[in-house]
């Protein structure tokens, strides 16, 4: 079956992945856009029936869009092929730019590279909301009851119309980044590309601004050079070697899509999102002068919250998945949102994930201040105190993982020594301690995973409470 998860669905390529199920998927779709379309009360209601395509550097990601977009053209809906793999953030934006009915990205982000996915965006370029993706999963259903079945072009061969899809996303960057503060620091900075579609995008902008840029893997890769493509601190170390070499003084990276970002700062340590994000709502309000609020998802460290507290700004907290603050960044003002595994957007820009803004945010802060990042973040936290984080990725074998999500249905008294303060069941379920501390469970929507979120106020009650959740688990 089709399945959409936190950010579309996913499956290993030749198995699930397959072009005749690629093809069902985008028949869904266009199911769904076309009674869109006919609905009088729908945003798209007769708008051009014009459809974003786009792919990452994975495996046959080109053919598998061309399949789609031969099946929307069968449906009477014009499909638009971005002319090479394009990042997620880059197509959102020309989603909203060209006030298409939609997108539809082949991409698996951040998995390995035996995965392939398939993405769709409503016309604000935001991912799909619950409500929408199981229509189309029940469309799915339909068909498949129905015995649909196409007679296809041969695979790769269907024309469809391109178009460049950097003008309008670099015009759009240009006004939510300085540059010339930018320019005048005079920044060495390293890029990690991860083999993926960040190329030309990230680095061409800094390169634009005056700064001396070494790129590190900056050619298409299907496989990613062997290693999963996301830029944390195992990922970023090529850069952080260059650092310590005295080389550069930033280390910037993107995941192979370019919705997730990794920074490492001058001395070295890999930054965290949690601490990004934290960084980026501080840049904006007090550097920038934005009004708003900030948004988080529920496994995302309290120390946006914190931040927000002592420049007294507003906070919402949401279920994981970026369609969720992407929802709320639609409805009101929303300084800066994000969630502890890589996602990042602002104010006036797009509903979704930007690795690319993300990190050009922090050359922006690093060039305003003149400082580390970690010296910024270390002033902040002698007001706040300091956050300690980690995220465990337990393996579950599935007659397992609905047991264990049942027992924590049911609650905790104690975590370990820890008391549990407080119950929360927005997603997945979080325990909240004495001191501000908590840990949350949650069975990932992209891998077969277990995830447990932990942030405590000492590095001896991290350990406590690594120790009290893998007990939990066991």
């Amino acid at each position: 079956m089709i399945k959409f998860g936190t950010s579309g669905w996913r499956g290993l390529i030749a198995q699930d992945f397959t072009f005749a199920n690629v093809r069902l998927a985008a028949q869904a779709i266009a199911d769904y856009l076309k009674e869109e379309l006919a609905a009088a009360e729908s945003p798209i209601y007769g708008r051009n029936p014009e459809v974003i395509i786009g792919y990452d550097t994975r495996f046959l990601g080109k053919e598998f869009s061309l399949a789609v977009a031969e099946i929307l053209s069968l449906n009477g809906l014009r499909p638009l092929l971005c002319d090479r793999d394009t990042p997620t953030p880059v197509i959102s934006h020309n989603i909203r730019s060209r006030k298409a009915i939609g997108g539809i990205n082949i991409t698996a982000s951040h998995n390995p590279a035996y995965y392939q996915g398939l993405k769709f965006s409503t016309f604000n370029g935001a991912a799909a909301i619950p409500e929408v993706t199981r229509r189309i999963e029940a469309n799915v259903e339909k068909l498949i009851k129905n015995h649909w079945s196409v007679r296809s072009q041969i695979v790769g061969s269907f024309r469809c119309p391109v178009f460049d899809p950097r003008p309008a996303y670099f015009k759009q960057i240009s006004k939510l980044i300085d540059f010339e503060i930018i320019r005048r620091a005079k920044l060495k900075v390293g890029v990690e590309l991860m083999y993926g579609t960040g190329r030309g995008y990230l680095d061409y902008l800094l390169t634009g601004a005056g700064v001396k840029v070494s790129v590190f893997h900056g050619e298409a890769d299907p496989f990613f050079g062997g290693h999963h493509p996301e830029p944390n601190s195992e990922g970023m170390h090529l850069v952080r070697q260059e650092i310590e070499a005295g080389k550069i003084s930033l280390g910037l990276g993107l995941d192979g899509d370019a919705d997730r970002f990794g920074i490492v700062d001058r001395d070295g340590t890999w930054l965290s999102p949690n601490q990004i994000l934290a960084l980026a709502l501080y840049h904006l309000k007090k550097n920038r002068g934005w009004t708003g609020a900030a948004v988080r998802t529920v496994p995302t460290s309290h120390q946006v919250d914190a931040v927000a507290a002592l420049l007294g700004v507003p906070l919402h907290e949401t279920a994981v998945g970026f369609k969720y603050i992407g929802a709320l960044m639609e409805s009101e003002p929303i300084i800066v949102g994000g969630e502890e595994s890589g996602g990042l957007s602002v104010k006036g820009h797009i509903p979704e994930k930007d690795g690319i803004l993300a990190c050009l945010l922090m050359a922006e802060l690093v060039a305003t201040e003149r400082k580390p990042l970690l010296t910024i973040l270390q002033s902040l936290e002698a007001t706040s105190g300091a956050f300690f984080t980690d995220r465990l990725n337990i393996s579950i074998p599935a007659e397992r993982k609905q047991v264990l999500l049942d027992k924590l249905a049911g609650g905790l008294d104690r975590i370990g020594k820890f008391k549990v303060e407080k119950f929360i069941t927005v997603d997945g379920f979080k325990f909240l301690l004495p001191k501000g501390e908590w840990v949350a469970f949650r069975a990932s929507g992209t891998e077969p995973l277990l995830r447990c979120y932990i942030e405590a106020r000492s590095s001896r009650s991290l350990d406590q409470l690594r120790s009290a959740c893998r007990k939990v688990l066991e």
